[in-house]
């Protein structure tokens, strides 16, 4: 690269300026140069229009001046960049360059707009040449950069810039940490001029959550300031699965580096039985999809146990563990957001795909427990910022509590739903509320109640939690005190259970302070009075 300075350190020395205002000030002393011969220091084999220029520029004042030396200068550059390096390090030192050369023009065209219309030709064929090459990713974020300052008033279509950049970058080069710091700072900085001039690029979220696939403790901290704008009411339901598969995704990009370096293994190499399935095409589709670009791109819903039966040996690799970790703490900014940008319609499909996701979970043990629980805090939120969900959702919330399999299985959700139902099934809470379908859940818990109270739990599962009988027990109070015919049926239950309880002899309960602290409980609905006054009371002072 031939630079116009009498002195090649001072040079060196202005490309790698701090920021782009100071590499604009240092340039004027270039300018002082400029000034007795603009084409002294040029090689004589570049022919550029920027010198023709110069003479003007001599009159201009001196801030002006300044720009259009400045502006000269870079143009000098980025033609002289154009040759093709015979070694690594001038290779380097060009990109250096371009991204020291595209910066401080962009930084000139903000301050002086009229040096767009200029300055576009020159950026938009330096894209152009680089775009094919991905080894240029590094320069080509702050020619997207330009784009998205400058592109709106020189009328260019930023089209293609985007889905190079989000579309690409991402898929191919997820595991290159310097271009994952670079990329996300660009969102975090551009957020609002992303979301005004190219609001598209909400559409490859799927893409860009691949960076926090791979290496999620680098990058967490930048997608808990970028997910808040990323959810909206298009893209609510399908983030809440993405964001539930990640792990999933981080173990599939894994099997994508490593089916690009890897043979065909041997059919008895046990350890490439999962990289086997990753090539095989009966479950291509699966992969693809978690490895998809762009959203909308319909879902795996029905076949997402089949993908976690394949991916099941990866569930103790690091990366995936790693990936695991951060999920919950993202969905918390996920659920604190959504809350303030849905309808009560969407609010009501995500209470359905939190209940459907509940059990459709990657096999990673602590994930399993961390997930329920943070969908049971936010369930518990949803239906007490929306009572009225309870009762549009009825169906699908009776039929979840009427699984008793779910109880040994998913016994944080489980709870809280129970008690979701028996709080806000009520007309106090919606005046849709009907005595038949108060009646309807009741039957239901009473029959759940009945059924693990009166045999020993499933082989392989352990007793459920004295929290999972005293809240289906509580919850049956307080539906039998909004309709009386419900009244005698709890008393008759509460009594049977008493006597089992105080025999000290229940299969379902394995330990003897669990029994005693249920057998307290069951003894105090002994003392109250069976009606609908003294159960609320009761109720109220529990």
């Amino acid at each position: 690269v031939t630079l116009p300075s009498h002195n090649p350190s001072e040079t060196t020395c202005f490309l790698f300026s701090s920021s782009p205002a100071n590499r604009l000030q240092l340039s004027l002393s270039f300018s002082h140069s400029f000034s007795n011969d603009d084409r002294s220091e040029v090689d004589g084999s570049v022919v550029s229009m920027v010198s023709v220029t110069s003479s003007s520029s001599r009159l201009l004042p001196p801030k002006e001046r300044l720009r259009e030396k400045a502006f000269e200068y870079c143009q000098r550059l980025i033609e002289q960049c154009d040759r093709k390096a015979q070694k690594k390090t001038d290779t380097d030192l060009q990109k250096a360059c371009m991204v020291e050369a595209v910066s401080i023009l962009d930084c000139v065209c903000v301050e002086d707009p009229s040096l767009v219309f200029r300055a576009f030709p020159s950026i938009k064929a330096l894209f152009g040449r680089l775009s094919l090459d991905l080894s240029f990713a590094r320069v080509l974020l702050p020619i997207a950069q330009f784009y998205l300052n400058h592109g709106e008033m020189a009328a260019v279509d930023c089209e293609s810039v985007w889905k190079l950049v989000f579309g690409r970058f991402p898929a191919e080069l997820f595991n290159d940490p310097f271009l994952a710091h670079e990329l996300l700072r660009f969102l975090r900085l551009n957020l609002e001029s992303l979301q005004l001039r190219a609001p598209e690029f909400i559409r490859f979220l799927p893409n860009l959550l691949k960076f926090l696939a791979w290496d999620s403790s680098a990058v967490v901290d930048d997608f808990v300031d970028l997910l808040p704008s990323l959810v909206t009411e298009g893209t609510a339901v399908e983030m809440l699965h993405t964001l539930l598969d990640l792990p999933c995704l981080s173990a599939t990009l894994v099997l994508q580096l490593r089916s690009m370096s890897l043979p065909i293994s041997e059919p008895s190499n046990r350890g490439l039985l999962l990289l086997d399935a990753f090539r095989n095409p009966a479950f291509r589709g699966l992969f693809l999809f978690l490895l998809r670009v762009e959203t909308g791109s319909g879902h795996t819903i029905d076949r997402l146990s089949t993908l976690h039966d394949l991916l099941a040996e990866a569930a103790d690799w690091p990366r995936v563990v790693r990936c695991a970790q951060t999920v919950p703490v993202l969905l918390h900014v996920y659920f604190n957001t959504v809350v303030t940008v849905a309808d009560e319609k969407l609010l009501a499909h995500l209470v359905l795909v939190m209940l459907e996701r509940s059990s459709l979970l990657f096999a990673i043990p602590t994930y399993r427990k961390e997930i329920h629980r943070v969908l049971s805090c936010h369930l518990l939120r949803l239906c007490k910022l929306r009572p009225s969900l309870v009762v549009d959702q009825s169906h699908q919330l009776l039929e979840f509590v009427g699984t008793t399999a779910n109880v040994y299985s998913q016994e944080e959700v489980y709870t809280h739903v129970v008690w979701v139902l028996g709080e806000y099934l009520s007309v106090s809470s919606d005046s849709r509320c009907s005595v038949t379908l108060i009646t309807s859940c009741f039957e239901t818990l009473e029959a759940v109640l009945f059924e693990i109270t009166s045999s020993a739990p499933p082989p392989g599962t352990v007793c459920p939690a004295p929290k999972v009988i005293t809240t289906l027990m509580s919850a049956l109070a307080k539906l039998a005190s909004r309709s009386h015919d419900l009244i005698p049926r709890v008393s008759l239950f509460f009594s049977k259970l008493r006597t089992v309880a105080r025999s000290g002899s229940a299969v379902w309960c394995s330990d003897e302070d669990d029994l005693v602290a249920i057998a307290t409980r069951v003894l105090h609905w002994a003392r109250v009075d069976v009606t609908a006054g003294s159960i609320r009371r009761y109720l109220d002072a529990a």
